[in-house]
């Protein structure tokens, strides 16, 4: 634990050139007090690594030292040959690039760890679209992520609700979801979500200035979690059976199940229970409710029972 910390330590000073004691601590977790005896564990071992008292002050390497650190353990090389995802990277017209780092990285490896792309290749493989899903590269995606990667804005011309607007862009990030393309923007002062397929046309602009507080992940979990909660405005009553209960965070939306589970009353003598549960609309609640078959009775609304109810009416005559 300890000579993994003293080689991250190692590295941030390498990429940083200088940093205080409390940069240090937040980075790698610990108090200002390890850290310290840390530094001192490096100079012990011959790192020229030395304290700048001041207010500028702050740990340093000396000038030119570098550590190539190329004593990977099996572990890790695996793990960086894994975060090429060849396929994202390629719509991305990062393929090259991608096939050039692993040869390179591969190369650098010790004899016994030769084998690591050869393992990694046989246990994994990222198989992004969603089932019955044809995968299908946006034709403007090398064009945005060239604007991710250089900070430069874009002026695009986007699709939506059956018209084409213009926006002006400040790229900062890119998400695959379910073999869906997305692209997270700051427009103004606000950063927003878009489909990337929905871009008809892109053209590079000028550098910005990149939010550096932005974190790409936080900000999409957020986006998911707000636009799952956005779509269900409304609610229906259920009694569902055991089977039901455990089927349904197949058969509908996260947070849908999850309302449903967390106002779910105690289970009667047969085990089924009564909750409450959003819903996009009753049409969806239709279709969603349909697929538990006889594990689930719907209470009210009146119409959405009444809509069951002809649905059983109609099988019942069908199969008699």
């Amino acid at each position: 634990m300890r000579a993994s910390r003293l080689i991250a330590l190692l590295c941030l000073l390498q990429a940083r050139g200088s940093m205080t004691g409390a940069e240090l601590a937040r980075e790698l977790e610990v108090s200002e007090r390890t850290v310290a005896r840390d530094v001192l564990a490096l100079a012990e071992a011959g790192v020229p690594v030395y304290a700048e008292r001041g207010r500028t002050g702050g740990y340093r390497l000396l000038g030119g030292y570098r550590q190539r650190l190329t004593g990977l353990h099996r572990a890790e090389a695996e793990a960086l040959l894994l975060a090429g995802v060849p396929g994202p990277a390629g719509d991305m017209g990062l393929a090259d690039a991608v096939a050039a780092a692993r040869v390179k990285l591969s190369a650098s490896l010790a004899p016994p760890l030769r084998d690591a792309p050869e393992r990694v290749g046989r246990r994994f493989h990222l198989d992004a679209p969603r089932w019955f899903r044809a995968a299908e590269t946006p034709d403007l995606l090398p064009e945005l992520s060239r604007a991710v990667w250089q900070d430069r804005a874009v002026t695009a011309w986007y699709r939506r609700d059956g018209a084409e607007v213009r926006r002006e862009l400040e790229p900062h990030g890119l998400v695959l979801k379910a073999g869906v393309w997305y692209l997270a923007a700051r427009r103004g002062r606000r950063f927003l979500v878009y489909r990337v397929d929905r871009f008809s046309r892109v053209e590079p602009g000028a550098q910005f200035a990149r939010d550096e507080s932005f974190d790409l992940a936080a900000f999409w979990d957020s986006h998911v979690s707000d636009f799952g909660r956005s779509l269900l405005t409304d609610h229906i009553r259920v009694r569902l059976s055991p089977t039901g209960l455990r089927r349904l965070p197949v058969l509908v939306d996260e947070e849908a199940a999850r309302g449903a589970d967390a106002s779910a009353g105690e289970a009667d003598e047969s085990g089924w229970v009564t909750a409450t549960m959003p819903v996009e609309s009753l049409d969806v609640a239709y279709e969603q409710m349909l697929r538990l078959g006889p594990e689930v009775e719907v209470l009210d609304p009146p119409e959405l029972r009444r809509r069951m109810a002809d649905a059983a009416s109609r099988l019942t005559a069908l199969y008699r």
